[in-house]
């Protein structure tokens, strides 16, 4: 996950920086600094993408066309 993959996530999903830091059981100061692509431990780079994925965010890697994101497909049981 990229700083501009978290930020777009966080659009997606319509969460702020303090609704990721909660979800994520980080600061929100952890968060703006990640966005503003400073360097964190990858533990804690790993806390922040699991929140996003357990909200529906997939994160499409850079394949030609620079990374990304997706809202995850939700099954429907009818």
């Amino acid at each position: 996950m990229t700083p501009i993959q978290c930020r777009m996530a966080r659009a997606a999903l319509n969460w702020g920086v303090l609704d990721l830091a909660r979800e994520a059981g980080v600061s929100t100061q952890t968060i703006v600094r990640f966005e503003r692509g400073e360097a964190l431990k990858q533990a804690t780079v790993d806390r922040i993408c699991h929140a996003l994925k357990s909200a529906g965010i997939e994160f499409i890697p850079e394949n030609g066309g620079g990374p990304g994101i997706r809202l995850a497909r939700r099954s429907n049981n009818r």
